[in-house]
């Protein structure tokens, strides 16, 4: 049994070395072995002790690893440094909770009479693990940054995610975690040590093979693509004087790229509604048709029937009449919407967060025919949440990102959104763009290999070209039932080992 000062040490220790498996560090062999590490705090205590070691690690995973929230609310969203603090410290305490959860029941659920059984350990301990970043994606809206899948996307695990997505690759994680701490134990055979590095070696060779599979195949042509960068900084974006500045400034890069197919700009590049942008759509759309190309922009778009305004893409290179709009459907709390408004009277209004009382937009919008193709929108934060991603596939055939990652300034956080990006193209076998405000802009391609990329904090276009794909991968086919059925079946196997007091 480890003492009570060193198991809390590696608990901390794990949690906070995890954040290192992910971008832009990337060391993706450290995300089993941090698995490896958390679980063997949890070996041999009583559940209470493990919810403690839990939350110790859950607290050092996020308070280390989205610590960029503070940057967003204080730098960018108007928060004195107090409340920026307090409501950074409140999340981590709350997402700490899910970690805190799953030791719990892990513990709880492998332990009978006092004994662990090292298989039901092999089982239990990922499968409980797994199903807490699942709930952790959709519960209160879902938060589901730093899931060990996302820290594999350029590790042999990825070949896995077009089969069993994200949550599936954080199953193939923790398992293979499990497994290092089998193969480790003094208490056991050598021939179970074995055959554990044999279960070990044959996942990770089983991942290779399976990445090797093509999924989708080509549609059409290549396409031409831009993606304008403009770099306009948080804090001046919104001020009235730079309006007619910022339009001039996206409008002069995009027309030395008319020979593009498609040009796009990132989330709100046009910092106007709708109604006072048709203007400059009407020239710069004219503009596009002559040249053949398509333009899409990102904007604020009011209803004047309800009142309600959206996050939101047009598409400005078709005819005026038939211009098509997608309205973000998955807002972020506290920026975009305030939770609980009504029921609280207006006290979280006291937050004095700017911008945040957008509508959602339907969860079911059709993909833009621009191009001549079929192109899959989503806007920020929305290409964190893979199930609702593929709402869109197969039909369509290219997947388009927008995105004001401006809000995170000189954090982590770029580059673990990129990664997050990287993942849904992976899944889904389509290929992605990603436009941002100040980068990471990006090229991805349909295995989410990085095509190329935009230098961040600085005026760019970047511009390539990306092959279009259809078909569909088991992942876009079932979505997460795959991963809940693996890890469902995992768990029982685990409980039935447990109780017959077998390993």
């Amino acid at each position: 049994m480890t003492s009570r000062w060193r198991g809390n040490l590696l608990a901390l220790v794990a949690g906070a070395a995890l954040p290192l498996a992910f971008s832009p560090f990337d060391f993706y062999l450290l995300a089993p072995v941090c698995a490896a590490l958390l679980f063997a705090s949890w070996r041999g205590i009583e559940p209470r002790l493990a919810l403690r070691r839990g939350y110790l690690s859950g607290l050092a995973l996020f308070g280390l690893g989205v610590n960029w929230v503070y940057v967003s609310m204080h730098d960018f969203g108007g928060m004195s440094a107090a409340m920026s603090t307090a409501m950074t410290a409140l999340l981590v305490a709350v997402l700490a909770v899910f970690p805190a959860l799953a030791a719990y029941l892990a513990v709880r659920l492998s332990r009978r009479g006092g004994r662990e059984p090292v298989s039901a350990i092999l089982l239990v301990y990922p499968a409980v693990w797994t199903f807490f970043e699942w709930i952790r994606g959709w519960f209160l809206t879902g938060f589901p940054w730093l899931n060990l899948g996302y820290s594999q996307v350029d590790g042999p695990l990825a070949g896995f995610a077009p089969l069993v997505g994200v949550y599936g690759l954080s199953l193939a994680v923790a398992l293979s975690g499990a497994l290092l701490l089998a193969i480790f134990q003094r208490r056991v055979t050598r021939a179970f040590r074995a055959g554990c590095l044999t279960v070990l070696a044959s996942l990770w060779l089983a991942a290779v093979f399976a990445g090797a599979i093509e999924w989708t195949q080509p549609e059409g042509r290549p396409l031409r693509v831009s993606l304008v960068q403009g770099n306009v900084s948080q804090d001046m974006k919104w001020r009235p004087g730079m309006m007619e500045p910022t339009v001039a400034l996206y409008s002069e890069l995009s027309r030395a790229h008319w020979d593009s197919d498609l040009i796009v700009w990132p989330e709100t590049a046009m910092p106007m509604y709708y109604l006072q942008a048709e203007p400059y759509l009407d020239e710069l759309g004219e503009e596009a048709r002559s040249h053949g190309s398509e333009l899409l922009v990102g904007l604020i778009y009011l209803d004047p029937a309800s009142g309600n305004y959206y996050n939101s893409m047009v598409s400005a290179g078709g005819e005026p009449a038939a211009r098509q709009v997608y309205h973000k459907h998955h807002l972020v709390p506290f920026t975009e919407y305030l939770p609980l408004n009504d029921a609280l009277g207006g006290v979280v209004n006291l937050l004095n967060v700017p911008m945040s009382d957008f509508s959602a937009g339907s969860a079911r919008q059709a993909p833009f025919e621009v191009a001549g193709q079929q192109v899959g929108m989503s806007i920020c934060y929305e290409d964190a949440f893979g199930e609702e991603m593929i709402r869109m596939l197969p039909r369509a055939t290219l997947l388009v990102n927008v995105s004001n990652d401006a809000w995170f300034g000189r954090s982590v956080a770029p580059f673990q959104h990129l990664q997050i990006a990287r993942m849904r193209a992976i899944e889904t076998g389509r290929p992605l763009l990603r436009s941002t405000n100040t980068g990471i802009s990006a090229l991805i391609g349909y295995r989410g290999e990085l095509l190329d990329t935009s230098p961040q904090f600085e005026v760019h276009v970047l511009s390539g070209e990306v092959q279009p794909r259809q078909g569909a991968t088991p992942y876009v086919r079932v979505g997460n039932a795959a991963f809940l059925v693996l890890a469902g079946a995992m768990l029982l196997v685990g409980l039935r080992r447990r109780s017959n007091g077998d390993g």
